[in-house]
C-alpha cells in the first residue's frame, strides 16, 4: 500500500514541477514581451498617449513626450491643464474643438496645432485621435492618440511655397503670385464696393544700366527698387515683380488722393537711390503708370492694360514721371 502511494505522488510532484517549470517559462516571456514593448515605445518618435473623457486626465503618455514637448509626463498625468498650457495660444481653440469633434466623428485623422516646448520653441504636431473601443461596450469614453513632430515638414512646405510665390532675385511677389493676389483683391473690392488702385513701374534706361555697368549691378538695381516698394507701401498693399525691370502694386481700399501720394513717396525713394561702380556714382529713375477701379470695369486685366498705357505715356513724355487715367 506505501509503495503505491508513492508511486502516485511522484507523478504528481512531476505534474507540478511542470507546471511551475511552464509558469516561469511564460512569466519570462511575457516579461521579454514586455521589455520589447517598452523598448519600441521609447524609440517611436511619436507620443502615444490615452484620455479618459469623463474625468478629463490624461491616463497613459508614451516616454516621447518628454522629448518632443520637453515637459515632465509626470505632471501631464497629475493634471490635464498642462496640455493647455503647451498649445500655442493662437491654435488653442481649434485644438480643444477638434479634439471634441472626436466623440461625434469617431475619428480625427487631420488636427496640426503648435505647440511651445518648456525651453520656448515652437514646435508644429500633428495629433490623430480616435474613440476606443471601449466605448462602444459602454465601458469609460477613452480618447488615443498619436501626436509626431512635423516641424521640418511644415518649414519644408513654406519654403517650397515661398520658392513658387517669389522673386529670386528681389524676394518680393512673382508675376504669377502677384496676379493671383490682386484678382482676389479685385474680386472683394468689386463686391464690398470699395477703391482699389493699381500701379505699373518700369525702370528707365534699364538696358543702360545693365550695358555700362554690368548685369550684377543691373540685379542690385532691381533688388533696391523692391525695397523701396516694401519701405514706401502700406500694410496690406501688394507689390511683385512681373517682368524683367517692371514692378506693379496694387492697393486696396485706397482712395484715388491717397494711391498718388502713395505713387510719389515711391517715385521720390526711387530717385534718392545712389549706386557705385568702378568709383562711378549713378542714380536711376522710374516711369509710373497709376489708374483706380471705376464702377464700369469688369476685369482686373481692364484694370493693368490701362495703368500699362499710362506707363508707356510717362515714358513718351520724358520719363521719371507719374502719369495718371
Amino acid at each position: 500500500m506505501d509503495n503505491q502511494n508513492a508511486s502516485t505522488e511522484i507523478p504528481a510532484a512531476a505534474e507540478t514541477l511542470l507546471a511551475l517549470m511552464h509558469a516561469q517559462a511564460e512569466v519570462a516571456r511575457l516579461s521579454e514581451r514586455e521589455q520589447l514593448f517598452s523598448s519600441l515605445l521609447v524609440s517611436v518618435n511619436a507620443v502615444l498617449w490615452a484620455f479618459d473623457w469623463q474625468t478629463q486626465r490624461m491616463i497613459y503618455v508614451s516616454p516621447a513626450y518628454e522629448r518632443i514637448f520637453g515637459r515632465s509626463a509626470g505632471l501631464l498625468l497629475a493634471d490635464f491643464g498642462e496640455w493647455r498650457d503647451s498649445i500655442y495660444p493662437d491654435d488653442l481653440d481649434y485644438a480643444e474643438r477638434s479634439l471634441s469633434e472626436v466623440l461625434e466623428k469617431g475619428s480625427i485623422e487631420d488636427r496640426e496645432y503648435r505647440i511651445i516646448r518648456a525651453d520656448g520653441q515652437v514646435r508644429w504636431l500633428s495629433d490623430k485621435c480616435f474613440v476606443s473601443h471601449q466605448a462602444e461596450h459602454g465601458q469609460r469614453l477613452i480618447v488615443v492618440g498619436i501626436a509626431e513632430d512635423i516641424t521640418e515638414k511644415k518649414q519644408l512646405e513654406d519654403e517650397l511655397q515661398r520658392l513658387a510665390t517669389t522673386d529670386v532675385l528681389t524676394q518680393s511677389s512673382n508675376r504669377r503670385h502677384f496676379f493671383e493676389c490682386a484678382q482676389r483683391e479685385f474680386e472683394q473690392a468689386r463686391l464690398q464696393g470699395t477703391p482699389m488702385a493699381f500701379l505699373l513701374l518700369d525702370v528707365d534706361d534699364f538696358k543702360l544700366v545693365n550695358d555700362t555697368y554690368g548685369h550684377q549691378e543691373g540685379d542690385t538695381v532691381l533688388q533696391r527698387i523692391a525695397e523701396c516698394g516694401r519701405k514706401t507701401l502700406r500694410r496690406g498693399d501688394l507689390f511683385g515683380r512681373i517682368g524683367g525691370e517692371e514692378f506693379a502694386a496694387v492697393f486696396p481700399g485706397c482712395a484715388p488722393e491717397m494711391a498718388k501720394q502713395i505713387a510719389e513717396r515711391l517715385q521720390r525713394e526711387i530717385q534718392r537711390l545712389s549706386f557705385q561702380c568702378n568709383d562711378k556714382t549713378f542714380g536711376i529713375t522710374a516711369s509710373q503708370g497709376l489708374t483706380n477701379l471705376g464702377s464700369h470695369d469688369q476685369s482686373l486685366e481692364a484694370l493693368y492694360a490701362r495703368a500699362d498705357a499710362a506707363m508707356y505715356q510717362a515714358k513718351r513724355q520724358g520719363k521719371n514721371q507719374i502719369v495718371l487715367v
